[in-house]
């Protein structure tokens, strides 16, 4: 896996390349929440009903979560430049069968191919940048990948709100094209095709079985409402498949030696909580852009654009803050930063239960910054306390693991809002219908002085609200779920170097 500096200049050449790869770590990250402020045009195009709305995330990031722990070992077993462009043209396929979509299981389908390459090209977009640094410079690059990354999904709903008002969605896949173009020919030129020694055994037993639970798992929840739960054959054969599948992963991780995690990883005190409170941050991070957009699009009446603005500040605040994080002096605790994380985005949520109908556009910009400023501080302190007594042979597969938390952290979260977002639209709907009687005056004239049209919006009228306190009420899920793990930032062990 080695990269090839021949050529005139070589400098250049080395530079276009590193670009590439950064562009590529940009380009996989943006295009998870690009769709985000262009949802009502998206489900308008296709006639998606609201429950498949959730899929759009949902089936980026499940299939990004299979396909990354296998990227290492295909560059190793088939060659880092083969992989890496393969997993690009996919990612092209991807974006081309998005912008053909006219149904929405084309376009789930669609974005499970966009998903799948994605896991391949991030790990391997960062195995060529660090081939490319100096020795001393390669600890320090993975806090400026994740910087990238984050910067993607942050300034996603921003690049979708505008592209999508202006130039229509399908346009949101045909902006990434010439990205692709770019890097292809960049990888082509400068990137060496040879394949490393033999590559190490890999448990695909393990994987496999770990990757249906979570796939089951995966699609009960998604489609768990429509199916009307465990009433379905579907839904019950899934959480059986589901079921089984961890029972014989944990059955193989307890009686093999060598197997898809390593089991010392979870005897590392440090390691193990920091890897739930990042899969509940991730459970958090966008699930809020999942919520927040369908509120200010559809309910609030901002146009899409604006919405993808008003994510702007939560950007902002994120990166911010996990910049400045990386600035701080290495010797100092990252435990209280930890704390300090955890309570701001606790704090934010708190905030966004006060929303109204009647607001305007402030009380979203102070907590998205707020929340954003929250998850820039927690996310790097938690790597930082996560490896700290983590001994360096498990580091990189640490890393691996810690990252695909966030991960499953976030499609798991934007999959469990959706399904008490419609069970509690529904309970509202009915609860401020019964109290729609006689005696309230002006509700009871419109309903029958008026003509069907008006019964029919005095009905949307319910629904919006209905959907609103719904809404809202979903934070309020995000909020327990940083509340019940913030105890474990109490029981880290302080922070020692295993060097």
């Amino acid at each position: 896996m080695s990269v090839n500096t021949e050529g005139t200049p070589e400098q250049k050449g080395v530079r276009t390349l590193k670009a590439a790869a950064l562009l590529a770590t940009y380009m996989q990250a943006v295009n998870l929440s690009l769709p985000n402020a262009a949802l009502s045009f998206i489900q308008g195009s296709l006639s998606m009903s609201d429950d498949e709305v959730g899929w759009i995330f949902t089936a980026y990031l499940a299939a990004s979560a299979i396909s990354m722990p296998l990227a290492q070992w295909l560059a190793v077993r088939y060659g880092l430049k083969r992989v890496f462009q393969t997993a690009l043209a996919l990612f092209t396929m991807g974006l081309l069968l998005g912008t053909l979509a006219t149904s929405p299981l084309e376009f789930v389908g669609a974005r499970i191919v966009q998903g799948a390459a994605s896991g391949i090209l991030g790990p391997l977009s960062m195995a060529i940048v660090v081939e490319l640094l100096p020795a001393a410079r390669r600890v320090k690059f993975g806090h400026a990948w994740t910087a990238i990354v984050l910067f993607g999904i942050a300034s996603g709903p921003g690049i979708g709100g505008w592209l999508s008002e202006y130039y229509g969605w399908r346009a949101l896949f045909y902006i990434s094209l010439p990205l692709t173009g770019f890097i292809a020919i960049a990888t082509a030129l400068s990137l060496a095709d040879k394949k490393a020694g033999k590559s190490a055994p890999f448990d695909f037993f393990g994987f496999g079985t770990f990757t249906v639970g979570m796939i089951a798992l995966q699609m009960m929840l998604d489609r768990g409402e429509r199916m009307e739960w465990f009433a379905s054959s579907e839904i019950r054969a899934e959480a059986l498949a589901s079921a089984l599948a961890f029972y014989l992963y944990m059955v193989h991780i307890l009686t093999a030696k060598v197997h898809f995690l390593n089991k010392a990883l979870f005897r590392n005190r440090n390691f193990v909580f920091s890897t739930i409170i990042f899969f509940a941050a991730g459970f958090v991070l966008l699930s809020t852009m999942a919520l927040t957009s369908p509120m200010l699009n559809e309910l609030l009446g901002y146009p899409p654009a604006t919405t993808g603005f008003m994510t702007i500040p939560r950007g902002i605040g994120l990166l911010s803050a996990f910049i400045l994080m990386g600035r701080i002096s290495e010797s100092l605790d990252p435990r209280p930063w930890v704390a300090a994380g955890i309570a701001l985005v606790i704090y934010a949520n708190f905030l966004i239960l006060g929303y109204s109908p009647a607001m305007d556009w402030w009380p979203v910009a102070v907590t998205g910054a707020i929340q954003g400023i929250g998850l820039g501080v927690l996310m790097p302190s938690l790597a930082k306390v996560a490896f700290s007594t983590l001994a360096p042979g498990l580091r990189a597969e640490g890393a691996g693991f810690f990252n695909l938390a966030r991960v499953y952290g976030s499609t798991m979260g934007v999959a469990v809002v959706q399904i008490f977002f419609f069970n509690n639209s529904q309970a509202m709907h009915q609860a401020f219908a019964s109290h729609l009687t006689p005696y309230f005056i002006a509700a009871h004239n419109l309903a029958a002085s008026t003509s069907p049209v008006a019964t029919a919006a005095l009905n949307e009228m319910i629904t919006g609200q209905a959907s609103f306190v719904a809404l809202v009420g979903q934070f309020k899920l995000l909020l327990l779920a940083m509340a019940v793990v913030s105890p474990l930032a109490l029981l880290f062990d302080k922070a020692a170097t295993a060097d």
